[in-house]
């Protein structure tokens, strides 16, 4: 057997040993636990993986936001850019097509199947909850047609 170290006391009675043979098993008991939780390679490697994914929504979330805000600086420099009677033109367009998609979607209400009208409402609803991005691609395509037209002329 094996002395004790000096700085723990030898046991006094029975019960006592008992109690520091427990002790020691529980000791042991973790300890064995704390080493097989750092040999499971797998484990470790979808603690990893979860913790890596979580940082790359953070970023995406991050990357989201700034595109988001560089296309709405973006927007309004080409709004301040856009001489006013390309802007007529496109408010006159823009109404033009409204009246236009208001007449059409009478002739749809009236022609078109009931599970083929319940699909384009939802595509409409996802379209309506994004148009965020109409004024964007109205502003690049103004900026589009000005760069033509100054190579034109």
């Amino acid at each position: 057997m094996t002395q004790p170290p000096h700085d723990e006391r030898t046991a006094a009675s029975p019960e006592e040993l008992r109690e520091q043979v427990e002790q020691t098993r529980e000791e042991l008991g973790r300890t064995v636990h704390a080493l097989t939780a750092k040999t499971d390679v797998k484990a470790r490697a979808q603690e990893k993986a979860a913790e890596v994914k979580q940082q790359a929504a953070v970023k995406a979330g991050e990357l989201r936001a700034k595109a988001a805000d560089v296309a709405h600086q973006v927007q309004d420099k080409v709004q301040d850019k856009v001489p006013d009677p390309v802007k007529d033109k496109a408010a006159e367009a823009a109404g033009q097509a409204r009246a236009t998609a208001a007449r059409a979607g009478q002739v749809w209400e009236e022609k078109a199947p009931e599970p083929v009208r319940r699909k384009a409402a939802g595509a409409a609803r996802t379209a309506r909850d994004n148009r965020a991005w109409l004024p964007a691609a109205l502003a690049g395509a103004a900026v589009v047609w000005l760069a033509c037209r100054r190579r034109k002329g």
